[in-house]
């Protein structure tokens, strides 16, 4: 659930001009953390947190927050498809990927999606306080940590060459949706429910999704979505597990 805030800017000595910060992740305890850890900078202001991508680009409009920290796995949307939709509607807010982890094929993905930094849940405040900063002030921000395992500036390259965009790149933003729910497991009439569309239509953009990615079944569309970080490997199997115990048939979920 979105929390917003609705506190005055100059409450607790807070600079009129403090950042505006929304925070995602689908981990309450990460969201709670995080709040605390920001608002005792004065230059901050956290404005609201969200637990999915979705409520994000929801929240983006209705707060227009300067930055966004946004998680990059998480249910329903993810923060990768989140920050497209995000920098489309509102180009001036700045997106900061927060993960885990991360490897080559991932952070050119945030990148590409419109991230402006990159962040390793396991840096410390002030590094975190400095990338909110240095978006802030329209500059890019990587986590001192990947610097000792990428070549930034290849990955800049990369990242702003539109002839290698394929796979993921290749997929419309409707089509990322469906991508990821059906690694979660949605059936057919569940992906129309939760984007109200017709199953004909889902039929129609899974067909589409498996010619791009060159995908012969629902195993490989899993497969790649874990393998590209839209979906989490245990959301997956505790997807095919919850399936099993009433009786469904794991392998027929998306068609």
């Amino acid at each position: 659930m979105t929390t917003l805030r609705t506190s005055e800017r100059h409450q607790g000595g807070r600079s009129a001009h403090a950042i505006r910060i929304l925070l995602v992740d689908d981990h309450a305890v990460i969201r709670q953390a995080l709040r605390m850890l920001l608002e005792s900078q004065p230059e901050l202001e956290v404005v609201g947190d969200c637990e999915n991508g979705r409520e994000a680009v929801q929240a983006v409009e209705k707060l227009n927050p300067d930055v966004v920290l946004m998680d990059v796995v998480m249910p329903g949307l993810n923060g990768l498809e989140a920050t497209r939709q995000i920098r489309r509607q509102s180009p001036g807010t700045r997106v900061v990927m927060l993960s885990g982890f991360v490897d080559e094929d991932q952070l050119l993905d945030a990148l590409r999606s419109g991230a402006s930094g990159y962040i390793i849940k396991k840096s410390d405040v002030s590094e975190l306080v400095l990338a909110i900063q240095t978006v802030h002030r329209g500059n890019s921000y990587f986590s001192s940590a990947l610097s000792e395992g990428f070549d930034l500036a290849e990955v800049l390259y990369q990242a702003k060459r539109s002839d290698q965009r394929n796979g993921v790149e290749a997929l419309t933003p409707r089509e990322r949706e469906v991508l990821q729910l059906i690694a979660e497991g949605y059936t057919n009439q569940g992906i129309a429910n939760e984007l109200y569309i017709s199953v004909k239509t889902v039929e129609a953009h899974k067909a589409h999704i498996m010619a791009k990615l060159h995908a012969r079944n629902r195993t490989d569309l899993i497969r790649y979505a874990i393998r590209k970080g839209i979906v989490r490997l245990e959301s997956v199997e505790e997807a095919e597990r919850m399936l099993t115990n009433v009786g469904d048939d794991p392998t027929t979920l998306a068609g």
